[in-house]
């Protein structure tokens, strides 16, 4: 009777041991957390890793303890590095931030962090991958529209160039109707899908937020790229150019009124003040 009795008390004594030992952890995860966010702000980014690890350890359930780690690896990451350390580093940003998923899923920021790696260690293709995933999670993020739009755009004026150098051309930004037909043959295999995307999205992105200038900026690009395509269709050209003035146009002009509308709220705050 003795012995029976006993063990409902040592199990509740136990939970009780387990209850204030866990406690315990939590409090020295925050307070490691905490340390951490200082040392980010300071940008002592190593230290603020080695405080976000540590919060990590002693409360794996906290998932702002993991996405601040994640954040702070991201920070290190050198942007066109391809050395073994550089890339160490981005994986290990990316592995974090896919665990944060894991516990919240369909985290935005999150997917925006990957995709923000990917596209620093120039992986074009996971970074829009990652981008699409944050516009099927928020059908309204301008930037991620804009930042598969701009993509795009980089990876077929890098198409143009190469292509335009072997014939020994440079880019006129005018359609380059100087190049040899075969080149353009290549250049429409290789850049209208991407010009095609590029414009899709940067429009989207201008839809969402019409007063989005970069979006503007980089569809007079892509528009260039796309006179590129027109291969001897000289009115086909000269019809993507007009879209360039166009966009130009509209970027140049978007661009002064954001400057002005932020000029006026600053003044207001000085005069408020």
């Amino acid at each position: 009777m003795n012995r029976i009795a006993r063990f409902p008390v040592m199990t509740i004594a136990t939970l009780s041991l387990v209850v204030a030992v866990t406690g315990c952890q939590k409090l020295k995860a925050r307070d490691q957390l905490n340390k951490g966010v200082q040392a980010y702000k300071s940008a002592r980014y190593e230290e603020a890793i080695n405080h976000f690890e540590q919060a990590v350890n002693d409360d794996p359930s906290l998932p702002m303890a993991r996405s601040y780690l994640a954040t702070a690896y991201a920070q290190q990451v050198v942007p066109d590095l391809k050395s073994a350390e550089n890339m160490k580093t981005a994986n290990l940003a990316i592995e974090n931030f896919k665990k944060v998923l894991q516990q919240k899923p369909g985290d935005v920021d999150s997917m925006k962090g990957i995709a923000s790696i990917y596209l620093n260690i120039d992986d074009n293709d996971k970074a829009k991958q990652w981008q699409l995933k944050v516009l099927q999670a928020d059908p309204q993020d301008a930037e991620a529209a804009y930042t598969i739009g701009s993509i795009d755009w980089k990876l077929a004026y890098r198409n143009a160039v190469r292509e335009l150098k072997a014939v020994g051309l440079e880019d006129d930004g005018q359609g380059n109707p100087k190049m040899p037909k075969k080149t353009c043959q290549t250049l429409v295999k290789e850049n209208s899908d991407l010009v095609n995307e590029g414009i899709k999205y940067l429009k989207k992105a201008v839809e969402i937020r019409p007063n989005y200038d970069d979006a503007m900026t980089y569809l007079q690009l892509t528009y260039r790229r796309k006179a590129d395509l027109e291969c001897g269709d000289d009115a086909a050209r000269k019809a993507d150019m007009a879209m360039v003035d166009q966009w130009l146009q509209k970027a140049m002009n978007t661009r002064k009124a954001n400057e002005e509308k932020k000029n006026e709220e600053a003044n207001k705050g000085i005069h408020m003040q």
